[in-house]
């Protein structure tokens, strides 16, 4: 599918455009400016009133104002490099212009003697005299058309000005063609928006500071169309999988009520109805691509099980991949037991198997004998086969994104895809990210699990700590305490937490206290989490690397060294490693006084909820969408003129409008349909447009 020729003149190079040369050129790929259609998304970010004033009487200084002055004597500099003054006069008062660093003839030729001009700058006063430093403007009476009442301000990079930044988006506006429009008709009407050309022209002449804001009907627009295109492109990935036959899989049901028979507890009606949405999916011909999104421990485990028993029950197999080692052996600790109540064997494969060892389990899962296989991404070598995979889980992944989630639905050609997120994440990234799936939410907490005592403890009580601690331990309950990550330095993440480990040591007593950070080698890790898992150390000091699925259901303690330094999801996730048991559990926040705005913001929240999604709102409010889930592998998009925080509302609807277009229109050849091909080329939906071309 190639580009449509309206378009062209938007990819031409940015030399053709006025007053771009190669050097300015280069400049602009700073901005992330590579063709004039980009100069189209970099809106300004603020503005100059620049309407005419009788006078400098007229503004409280400094301020900018524009006036039409007539020019007086010049004053070159006295001494090299020294200020040149020019003395103008408003309709009633005299002031000066004053530059540094000019040519006397250059001066001249731009404010004559005896002339009229019109000039535009920011006035100061200085030793009781009214000055503009460096005049912004200075147009002869019939160029003042040309300064719009209300100047544009637009982002710069090292090497441009404003002048050739507006300069180069002015022309690349006058190149912005009509095109047909990809808006439902009905919703234009609602919102009253503009086509796409007028809502560029206005986007780049606002006539005041409404015109700048997120909520400008021209910047809406704009924004609308960046998340529409976006959309698209996640639901032809949604379709473009659906069309790969999936293989309908129906459980009977048994082996599911033998486990839940097994159970001292009932699941959660949210577990039940997250299983009743995947059974339903399974069951259909297309492959199910699926995220099931609970907070921490709302018992996504269970239902993981229960769905690759499904898998099971239809005569296939099922695979639930975890990102480390350890998550995996701990996915087998609690699925065995479970899984051996229904007679179905389940088998772990790591990078460790070797050998005759993981010959024999090849050999196993090719013939079937293995109905579910746990392990880390090592069951996507070349040599696994499955005999028939059903189901593919895949356990808390931010770093695995669409591309990923396509190769993984090759991998099991038909296999039904379940992700699994502990990360509550709030509807709007939740439709960035995974808007080609269908989300399942669990949102209650299973019966039994008690709320975790949250307190913060400012740091010069560490001793009180420590102490209570000592006498915790004691009484048999175990602890997690965990450092903070210093300056970014895995060596001084290695010294503050090897140093807080022989504190520790020293005052809980020897083979009390073990040690967990990111420099030791893996088996080392495995070795001294299964040795606080095993109840062998009473208290385990840990950088970060606890923060994912780690259960121990005896700890009940958990302690955050420089809380005030950690994100708002991350200390949630920390806080959700205790309160498993029947003890009633508490978290510790020790943080330096004083607290900065930001830190006394973050431990406040969590002190009044444990509520996740509460919580993943806050903290995209106040990190925005980038940071929250690490933009670099996120895979999140990025948006020139959309804002998704402030903007989630029209995220929801460009959902909706993108799968109802696809719904009604598959190929896009009806005429919004094409219209809305030009707009994936317009904004470099490469992959959306892949996937037509495929279609």
């Amino acid at each position: 599918m190639s580009r449509p020729e309206i378009l062209f003149p938007l990819y031409a190079d940015l030399e053709t455009l006025e007053g771009v040369g190669p050097k300015t050129a280069k400049h602009f790929s700073g901005l992330g400016v590579e063709r004039p259609k980009d100069l189209l998304y970099l809106l300004p970010h603020s503005g100059v009133d620049r309407a005419r004033k009788a006078s400098v009487r007229d503004i409280t200084p400094p301020a900018t104002v524009t006036v039409e002055v007539t020019v007086g004597s010049h004053f070159p500099a006295r001494r090299k490099g020294g200020p040149a003054r020019v003395m103008v006069r408003d309709a009633a008062l005299e002031f000066q212009l004053i530059f540094f660093h000019a040519r006397g003839d250059y001066l001249e030729k731009l404010l004559p003697t005896g002339q009229r001009r019109l000039i535009s700058g920011r006035v100061e006063i200085f030793d009781g005299v009214a000055q503009m430093v460096h005049p912004d403007h200075v147009l002869r009476l019939e160029e003042a058309g040309d300064l719009p009442p209300y100047e544009p301000v637009y982002p710069l990079a090292a090497g441009l000005t404003q002048k050739v930044v507006a300069r180069a988006a002015a022309a690349a506006v006058t190149r912005a063609p009509a095109l047909p429009e990809w808006i439902d008709a009905g919703q234009m009407a609602r919102e009253g928006w503009l086509g796409w050309q007028a809502a560029v022209q206005a986007a780049h002449a606002p006539l005041g500071a409404a015109d700048l804001a997120a909520t400008a009907p021209a910047r809406q627009r704009l924004a609308y169309d960046e998340f529409f295109a976006h959309q698209l492109t996640l639901a032809l990935a949604r379709a473009s999988l659906r069309r790969g036959k999936g293989v309908a899989s129906r459980g009977n049901g048994a082996l599911r009520a033998q486990v839940l028979a097994s159970l001292p507890y009932a699941p959660t009606a949210a577990q039940t109805r997250a299983v009743a949405e995947i059974a339903a999916d399974m069951a259909a011909p297309f492959k199910m691509n699926r995220l099931l999104q609970g907070d921490v421990g709302s018992g996504k485990t269970l239902v993981a099980l229960l769905a690759l028993l499904i898998a099971v029950e239809a005569g296939g197999q099922g695979v639930l991949m975890a990102p480390t080692e350890i998550l995996a052996r701990q996915h087998l600790e609690s699925l065995a037991p479970m899984a051996g109540a229904a007679g179905v064997r389940i088998e772990i494969l790591t990078g460790r198997d070797k050998g005759a060892e993981r010959a024999a389990k090849l050999a196993d899962l090719a013939a079937g004998r293995i109905g579910i296989l746990l392990g880390t991404h090592a069951v996507f070598q070349k040599d696994v086969q499955f005999h028939d995979l059903r189901l593919a889980v895949v356990d808390e992944q931010h770093r695995f994104g669409v591309a990923q989630r396509m190769e993984l639905g090759a991998k099991g050609q038909a296999a039904d895809v379940l992700v699994m997120t502990a990360t509550p994440i709030p509807r709007s990234l939740a439709l960035a990210s995974y808007g080609d799936m269908d989300v399942s939410v669990l949102d209650e907490k299973p019966a039994g699990r008690k709320p975790v005592k949250t307190a913060l403890v400012p740091n010069d009580r560490l001793d009180e700590v420590v102490a209570s601690l000592a006498a915790r331990v004691a009484e048999g309950r175990q602890a997690y305490w965990v450092c903070p990550l210093v300056e970014d330095s895995e060596v001084l993440d290695y010294a503050s937490a090897e140093a807080r480990f022989q504190h520790l040591r020293a005052a809980l007593g020897e083979g009390v206290v073990g040690l967990v950070h990111g420099q030791m080698p893996p088996a080392e890790k495995d070795a001294a989490m299964a040795r606080f898992v095993a109840g062998d150390t009473r208290v385990l000091v840990a950088t970060t690397v606890i923060e994912v699925g780690v259960n121990v259901p005896n700890a009940s303690i958990m302690v955050v060294e420089r809380a005030e330094i950690f994100g708002l999801a991350q200390l949630h996730q920390l806080r959700g490693r205790v309160g498993r048991g029947a003890a009633q559990s508490t978290c510790l926040m020790l943080y330096q006084a004083p607290l900065g705005e930001g830190g006394a913001r973050r431990l406040k929240m969590l002190r009044e909820t444990e509520d996740g999604f509460r919580i993943a709102e806050e903290d995209l409010a106040m990190r925005g969408a980038g940071d929250l889930i690490g933009t670099a592998q996120s895979g999140l998009p990025r948006f020139r003129v959309a804002d998704m925080e402030r903007q989630a509302a029209l995220m929801a609807v460009a959902q909706s409008d993108a799968r109802k277009l696809l719904h009604d229109d598959p190929a896009l050849e009806s005429p919004r349909g094409r219209a809305a091909r030009v707009l994936l080329w317009l904004l470099d939906q490469d992959r959306a447009i892949r996937l037509i071309g495929i279609g």
